[in-house]
């Protein structure tokens, strides 16, 4: 496939998926009261972060590999084979404390880890399917989730419980897996299984995912933390929010998923991180075009999005907007790092993952809220800033390919 119908494919992947979160949380803010709301974003939030691990263990070591020769193959079957059995088993311990626990969170919370397997199971064959130069096929997959998940959520009536809503959502990936599945054996029959290396100590996504951990987790696990001791409507709030910058989040996915890959084509090292450079340019552009199309969004048409979330919502969205703005450098500064060194972003997330939570904290203690939208800005803001920082010095310490031919070269002849 050609490196153009390849972006476009992989982008156009990345937006149905987005799209499809999107219109979930759009649904279940219609449908629901600002209270169920809440409780569905926090479970919904649980998902996300379950979703960024699998994808750190087992979908970016993937997609790192390079040609369709049988251990190419054997890697895709064996990746999603084990994420299909990680999931089962966290979302059966999941199923089994929630059974225990009283109250609607904890219902939402079993119905989770009862469909864990099959969402977290169809996005690993979405790497699968990019691995093998097959981003059509994943578009495929996703486009008949998103027909399954319209379906079934537009069956509902307002007062649906957060528990039915997260079944229904689960459930209506299951035929986008079972068709997924089914492309991915006709590309992968006969390669190995092997499940082992995974387990094994220094397997790449262990380290993707200890920054996974640090760099986005944290922060949203933070947010819960403040919902759970603070004010509860805190998570409905920055969710509703986050979920009018979902096209970014687009964007974002597809860098960080799909960049390496593509990026790769370039040759030179220098000319990848000035490509990296103009993608942050041009991603921040974005952002801030987007917060001020939703900023002049009528206050009619904001409700009929989100519903009664709206009013909360609306309120973040210049905090939002800056946040994504910042997001999207530091996002292609840790690209540009993992092109360049992977080993100096570890130590880059640990560090102000903390820092935004402080941030988070802090704004959360001084303004409420929007204190807390405004420290995650800055938060963001900080961490974009250190991680250009260490790629100045990275190119610094890399010689130009002119420089380094004429140091090798043998002095002319006389």
């Amino acid at each position: 496939m050609r490196a153009r119908t390849a972006v476009l494919c992989s982008v156009a992947d990345q937006g149905v998926a987005a799209l499809t979160n999107i219109l979930v949380l759009v649904a279940a803010a219609r449908l629901s009261t600002v209270a169920d709301f809440a409780r569905f974003s926090a479970v919904y939030l649980v998902f996300t972060v379950l979703l960024g691990v699998a994808g750190a263990y087992t979908g970016q070591p993937l997609v790192l590999k390079r040609g369709a020769g049988e251990e190419t193959r054997g890697a895709c079957r064996s990746a999603v084979v084990f994420t299909v059995l990680a999931a089962a088993a966290i979302g059966a311990l999941l199923a089994a404390v929630c059974l225990l626990v009283p109250g609607d969170t904890a219902r939402a919370l079993l119905m989770l880890g009862l469909v864990l397997p099959v969402v977290l199971g169809q996005d690993a064959v979405r790497y699968a399917f990019a691995t093998l130069q097959q981003p059509h096929l994943a578009l495929l997959s996703d486009l008949v989730r998103l027909a399954c998940v319209l379906g079934a959520l537009g069956t509902q009536v307002y007062g649906a419980s957060p528990a039915r809503l997260i079944a229904l959502w689960g459930l209506s990936a299951l035929p986008a897996l079972l068709l997924s599945v089914a492309l991915l054996h006709r590309s992968t029959a006969g390669a190995p299984l092997l499940l082992r290396p995974m387990l094994r100590r220094g397997h790449l996504g262990q380290r993707f995912t200890v920054e996974f951990g640090v760099g986005n987790a944290t922060s949203q696990l933070s947010v819960l933390g403040l919902g759970a001791v603070g004010n509860p409507l805190l998570v409905g709030a920055l969710r509703g929010a986050t979920t009018l910058f979902g096209p970014l989040n687009v964007l974002f996915t597809s860098a960080t998923s799909f960049g390496p890959p593509l990026l790769g084509r370039i040759t030179d090292e220098r000319r990848r991180v000035r490509a990296t450079a103009a993608l942050a340019a041009v991603l921040a552009a974005t952002a801030g075009i987007w917060a001020t199309v939703l900023a002049l969004l009528p206050d009619r048409a904001g409700r009929q999005l989100l519903g009664d979330t709206w009013s909360v919502a609306a309120a973040l969205l210049p905090a939002t907007g800056s946040q994504y703005a910042a997001m999207a450098v530091g996002t292609c500064g840790l690209l540009a790092l993992r092109m360049l060194d992977p080993r100096t972003t570890l130590a880059i997330q640990v560090v102000f993952s903390l820092t935004t939570v402080a941030f988070l904290a802090g704004g959360y203690v001084v303004g409420g809220v929007l204190g807390a939208a405004w420290g995650l800005f800055l938060g963001s803001l900080c961490k974009a800033a250190a991680t250009w920082i260490r790629v100045a010095r990275l190119r610094r310490r890399t010689p130009a390919p002119e420089e380094t031919v004429t140091a090798g070269a043998l002095p002319a002849a006389p």
